[in-house]
């Protein structure tokens, strides 16, 4: 438990607040329709389900306020890059922006769900008290007011008796628009899971834009006011515990109960999601602003497992380590954004991103370019955004964990160590790295391979050797490539990468791993760092917790992954 902390502490504390408030939210609207005497006739007729559908209706403002907050990547990016109160912990908790926005989404989903079961506990129940007999108590209520818009009941037996459950449902604005958030909700989370998003992205990227219809309806869902209390004028002439009782007299001029008058409460929603609707307009307004600026794609390489570099330029175009954008290319579809991490480092003239074919999307692109047409396909660029992994450089000691095209960040980390180097920066805090390549085919090392020869090269030449330590996995081989590396054993240079660092074969013993990385570093901040399945994520996490001192004093592990 110590170990976890060290990791989450904050993340805790946020997610603690944030279920606290939901609490205090609910519990403080349920007991507000469940006790205040402006809604005791309103109980007669629905009971506790008034107080259910009032009190998710609470939580649901409120989370609807929170859900375009992590998906607005510059001003995520501006906390992270630009704030000095943003340290170490919180950026942490910046990257966990996606999490959040999928916890908070299936929050809404809930909430949804007991707000619309509790509303057709409602309906039926005003149903039921308009066609109960006549001298009946709810009957009564149920008759109330008229064109004034001083009814309790929206299906009054003495205005339309027609009005049925699904008319309400089907034809209020309270019913339409729920009807079609719902709707629009479903959608949303049905194709936002991770085989869709993996396998059918455009499916995912435009039904994710059904939250325009969503927060539309939002916003008019309360306009009808069908949720009513008694007016405040009406409860100084007219006291429910002592007229309650007298109903039959209520019509007579001599009574001292006067028929009692309700009106609905405005409309809510609309003040909650203002600010955040506003400053994703805002976000988007950026967003189209710099896509529209001219890209130039100066230099385009097919490299061995069909992966794609692109090197590109554009006007005011500044990056750090780690980043990354998205790319449009209109052609494909005027519409679609697909995020890449940037491969390049800071310290150079071009940024470039690695694409590998993974679906129709990435494929149409690389086509175009291995077409070979006098022009190159029209690009669009968006960002750049930043990720954990621009944090690498805060750490004492960094562990660099890549997965198949999931070592693009670190490509950008590790160039810039070299020209960091080359250059003969002392401001580097870092003093060592571990790195990790995993990968299924051997194909898959070959465009990073020099990189890698450049650096080993480097550190060498600087008296650095020990600065970077990088390990490179083979998951999956055959007959033939056993055999030659068993034949090249002996030799100094690797026989499927040519670098001299060996490869290995199978998948990491991240035991030993964290636990070599623990003993040669027994006083440092190990930053770990991933780009890969979240498989591999629990494990790395698992360890991080396992390997790391209560002593605060002593090696700390803190994990990071990226998250777009």
């Amino acid at each position: 438990m110590g170990n976890w902390l060290v990791n989450h502490w904050f993340s805790a504390v946020v997610l603690a607040a944030w279920l606290g408030l939901n609490i205090f939210l609910f519990v403080n609207a349920f007991l507000l329709y469940e006790r205040d005497k402006k809604y005791a006739y309103t109980r007669e007729i629905l009971g506790s389900s008034l107080a259910w559908a009032r009190a998710s209706a609470a939580c649901l403002n409120f989370n609807c306020l929170l859900i375009l907050l992590p998906v607005c990547r510059n001003l995520l990016s501006f906390l992270r890059g630009t704030c000095s109160c943003c340290g170490r912990t919180m950026r942490k908790q910046l990257d966990n922006n996606l999490t959040f926005h999928k916890l908070v989404g299936y929050t809404i989903a809930l909430l949804t769900a007991v707000h619309t079961i509790a509303h057709l506990f409602n309906i039926e129940r005003y149903n039921k008290s308009s066609l109960e007999d006549e001298n009946h108590f709810l009957r009564k209520l149920s008759d109330i007011g008229g064109e004034d818009g001083s009814w309790l009941n929206p299906i009054r037996s003495k205005l339309d008796s027609s009005v049925s459950p699904t008319y309400v449902a089907f034809t209020t604005i309270a019913g339409i628009t729920g009807v079609i958030i719902t709707l629009a909700l479903i959608l949303m989370i049905t194709t936002s899971t991770e085989f869709i998003r993996r396998c059918y992205f455009e499916v995912f990227w435009y039904t994710h834009h059904l939250f325009i219809i969503f927060f539309a309806g939002l916003v008019i869902h309360g306009i009808g006011r069908i949720v009513r209390g008694q007016t405040k004028k009406s409860m100084e002439t007219h006291s429910y515990d002592s007229c309650k009782e007298d109903y039959k007299n209520w019509d007579d001029d001599d009574s001292d109960c006067k028929e009692p008058k309700f009106e609905g409460n405005p409309p809510a929603t609309w003040y909650w999601v203002l600010a955040p609707i506003i400053l994703y307009i805002i976000e988007r307004l950026i967003r189209f602003y710099r896509s529209q600026q001219r890209v130039f794609v100066t230099k385009a390489v097919m490299h061995p497992s069909k992966v794609l570099e692109m090197q590109m330029q554009r006007k005011g175009f500044q990056m750090e380590v780690g980043q990354y954008i998205f790319i449009n290319c209109p052609s494909i579809s005027q519409l679609e954004w697909h995020p890449f991490t940037l491969t390049s480092a800071p310290e150079e003239d071009f940024f470039s991103v690695h694409i590998r074919s993974a679906g129709d999307w990435t494929e149409k692109l690389i086509d175009a370019f291995q077409q070979q047409k006098p022009n190159t396909p029209k690009i669009a660029v968006d960002g750049p955004f930043g990720t954990a992994s621009e944090d690498v450089f805060q750490y004492e000691v960094s562990m660099l964990v890549g997965a198949g095209i999931g070592v693009t960040p670190f490509a950008s980390i590790l160039k810039s160590i070299w020209y960091k180097f080359q250059h003969g920066d002392q401001s580097l805090k870092t003093k060592k790295i571990y790195f990790y390549w995993i990968c299924r085919e051997t194909g898959a090392f070959a465009w990073f391979a020099d990189l890698l020869a450049s650096l080993e090269q480097k550190m060498m030449a600087s008296g650095k050797a020990d600065f970077l330590n990088y390990r490179l996995f083979l998951t999956s081989w055959d007959s033939n490539i056993a055999g030659h590396a068993v034949i090249n054993f002996d030799n100094a240079i690797d026989a499927v990468t040519g670098l001299k660092q060996k490869t290995s074969y199978g998948r990491p013993i991240w035991n030993n791993e964290f636990s070599k990385v623990a003993e040669d570093n027994p006083r440092s901040v190990v930053g770990v760092f991933l780009c890969g399945p979240q498989a591999l994520a629990k494990t790395l996490q698992k360890c991080c917790h396992q390997y790391s001192s209560l002593d605060p004093r002593k090696v700390q592990f803190y994990f990071n992954k990226e998250n777009f």
